[in-house]
């Protein structure tokens, strides 16, 4: 294992005898050894260090033959740090003390004289523990960070849009999903489709946009043999290759209007003629389409049929754009970094500081797929552990627009606060309450409130 001092797990020892601290030191090769002397110097160092496993003698200055600081600092590091196994050394005697630190929240106990092997067994056994939790959390955070498939989201305003999916999609309801570029349509669609009981059969996208006019009536319908200069078979068109499962119109806002005719003819009677052909082909498919326009403006401007407006909206779907998903921001990077970080071998832990401001402030014009962009170009570009806000290409600096009813600003930055403290710490509840510089009441009472769990 390459770079083993640093991704050896951290062992926190806190003991006031520095002989058996010099001792004890040297026993755990498998973990980087942070000590402390006091309870001062303990906390110091779990801040600094975050260790995942504790070892805390009870018998601390200023009280040496008793365990009051002992237990002070207990409850301390657990109130700072409650996922960390701390294991408290007691003395010969003192199995009440020990027993009570255990109920406060320590992981074990261990009596002195101390066997240095068998505490390394149970810092062992504690450091698993750890681990096995830590996973369990990541994979909790997954979870709940994808309410669909695909989809990484986890503000208010998101999550009712992927409750009307999960409506939606058992149904053959013909779908709207209306959203700037960059947004996650297509993901939207998709998520449509594989909830569907047509998740099995065929999704089949198209861009309207993308393909020229002329091709874009044989691309959908398909044409005989014959039909025209150069069909020298017969093929089909991305309606039938859809037949069964999920046809998603992307950008359906370009269609030309005599394609509309003929897609709303198809809409009403599930039937298509291919180019060249004499007789209907019936399809059985689910449609879905997409837009970044104004279709009411198109309408009026005799650009876009209002008739066929009607039946591409059976149900509409809205998608936010980035800047509108409260702390969905911060979420979206964090999980895009990992993901890019693995993807190209960089030893990237997280953003800097001034990333984390940047990327509050930043207003995203390009949504989620200029935040890919970002991050995967800051992943392969930067110089240190953590991404910076340079790396990012994004200014710390920015403010938020003016509002004028004082109690929906004082509101909305209160529940903004609170959830982008919650997901910075992974929900923790001590060290959010100490980032909002608020008591753990005081946060639980915001937190119902502005009606969100520990996950924020």
């Amino acid at each position: 294992m390459t770079g083993s001092t640093q991704q050896k797990p951290t062992l926190l020892l806190v003991e006031d005898d520095p002989g058996l601290l010099s001792q004890l030191r040297w026993c755990f090769s498998d973990f980087e050894v942070l000590t402390a002397k006091d309870r001062d110097e303990a906390i110091t160092q779990l801040r600094r260090g975050e260790p995942q496993v504790v070892t805390l003698d009870l018998g601390l200055p200023p009280d040496p033959g008793g365990a009051t600081e002992g237990l002070a600092t207990l409850e301390q590091i657990l109130a700072l740090a409650p996922n960390t196994k701390v294991i408290v050394v007691t003395g010969n005697n003192d199995r009440d003390n020990a027993v009570k630190a255990v109920a406060l929240g320590a992981y074990d106990f261990y009596q002195k004289p101390v066997d240095a092997d068998i505490l390394d067994l149970i810092v062992q056994r504690a450091h698993r523990l750890y681990e096995l939790e830590a996973e369990n959390r990541r994979l909790a955070d997954h979870r709940s960070a994808e309410p669909l498939p695909g989809l990484i989201a986890s503000s208010p305003e998101m999550l009712k849009v992927c409750r009307t999916v999960e409506k939606v999609a058992p149904t053959d309801a013909t779908t709207l999903l209306l959203g700037d570029s960059g947004t996650g349509k297509e993901v939207i669609a998709r998520a449509l489709h594989d909830l569907s009981p047509r998740s099995k059969e065929a999704f089949v996208a198209i861009n309207c946009a993308a393909i020229p006019e002329n091709l874009l009536e044989s691309e959908l319908f398909g044409y005989e043999k014959g039909a025209f200069t150069g069909a020298n078979k017969q093929t089909k068109g991305k309606i039938e290759y859809a037949s069964g499962g999920t046809l998603f119109l992307d950008e359906v806002g370009d269609l030309p209007m005599a394609l509309q005719a003929k897609l709303l003819r198809f809409l009403q009677e599930r039937v298509i003629d291919r180019i060249g052909g004499r007789e209907g082909i019936p399809v059985d498919v689910r449609v879905v389409c997409a837009t970044h326009q104004d279709l009411s403006g198109l309408i009026a401007e005799d650009a876009f049929r209002e008739d066929l407006f009607y039946r591409i909206s059976e149900i509409t779907i809205a998608i936010p754009p980035l800047k509108d998903r409260t702390g969905d921001a911060h979420v979206l990077a964090r999980l895009l970094l990992k993901r890019f970080a693995d993807q190209q071998g960089r030893p990237i832990k997280g953003f800097a500081p001034d990333a984390v401001q940047a990327i509050e402030h930043h207003t995203w014009p390009g949504n989620v797929r200029e935040m890919e962009n970002r991050i995967k170009r800051a992943v392969i570009m930067a110089d240190a552990s953590q991404v910076t806000a340079e790396d990012l290409e994004l200014s710390p600096e920015g403010e938020d627009p003016m509002m004028l009813n004082l109690r929906q600003v004082r509101d909305e930055a209160e529940g903004r606060a609170v959830r982008r403290a919650m997901q910075m710490v992974d929900g923790n509840i001590s060290r959010a309450a100490e980032l909002l510089g608020v008591s753990r009441p005081t946060l639980y009472d915001l937190m119902k409130k502005h009606e969100m769990g520990r996950e924020g």
